[in-house]
C-alpha cells in the first residue's frame, strides 16, 4: 500500500512541475580578461571580474523570465573613470571625467526553452554617467557600471519581473 501512495505523490509533483518552469540563468565568459583595458593586476581582475559575474546573475534573475536563459561573452572591459598618475600621491583614485565613461563590449545569446531570441554583440556604454547622482552618491564599487548594465538589461529584456 506505501508504494501506492509515493507513486501517487511522484505523479501530482511530476504534473505541477511543467507548471514551475525552469528559472531564468546567465552564464558570464570572460574572454582573454589579461588583455582588458582597464586591468592593472591579476589580483584586481579576478575580485572585479567575480563582481561582474554578480551583477550579471543578479540582474538575469530580475529581468529574465522564467525558462530563459542568457549566455555572455565579455570582451573588453572600460571601467568608468581613469588613473592619472600624474595627479601625485592618487595613483590609485580613479579621477572621474566626461570623457571616461564606463564600456563593456559584449555577445550574448538570449535563448528560451533551448531557442535563440536574440543574439548580438554590442558595446555598452554610459557618456552620462557623471549626470547619474544616485551612484555618484551611492559608495558601491563598480556603481556607474552596475548602473549602465541595468539601465542595458531593461531595455533589452523587459521590465523587471514582479518578486
Amino acid at each position: 500500500m506505501r508504494h501506492w501512495q509515493a507513486s501517487i505523490v511522484a505523479m501530482v509533483f511530476a504534473g505541477l512541475l511543467p507548471s514551475v518552469g525552469a528559472a531564468a540563468a546567465v552564464n558570464v565568459t570572460f574572454v582573454a580578461p589579461e588583455r582588458y583595458r582597464d586591468f592593472r593586476s591579476s589580483g584586481s581582475r579576478n575580485a572585479t571580474l567575480n563582481q561582474f559575474r554578480r551583477i550579471f546573475t543578479q540582474l538575469g534573475t530580475r529581468y529574465l523570465k522564467p525558462g530563459q536563459s542568457l549566455s555572455i561573452d565579455v570582451l573588453d572591459i572600460d571601467l568608468a573613470g581613469e588613473y592619472e598618475p600624474w595627479s601625485g600621491r592618487l595613483n590609485d583614485v580613479r579621477i572621474m571625467r566626461d570623457i571616461t565613461p564606463p564600456r563593456i563590449r559584449m555577445r550574448y545569446v538570449l535563448r528560451e526553452n533551448g531557442r535563440v531570441l536574440a543574439r548580438a554583440e554590442e558595446t555598452v556604454s554610459d557618456m552620462n554617467y557623471l549626470m547619474n547622482p544616485s551612484a555618484r552618491r551611492s559608495g558601491e564599487q563598480l556603481a556607474y557600471e552596475k548602473d549602465m548594465l541595468r539601465d542595458w538589461f531593461r531595455s533589452r529584456f523587459g521590465s523587471a519581473r514582479p518578486r
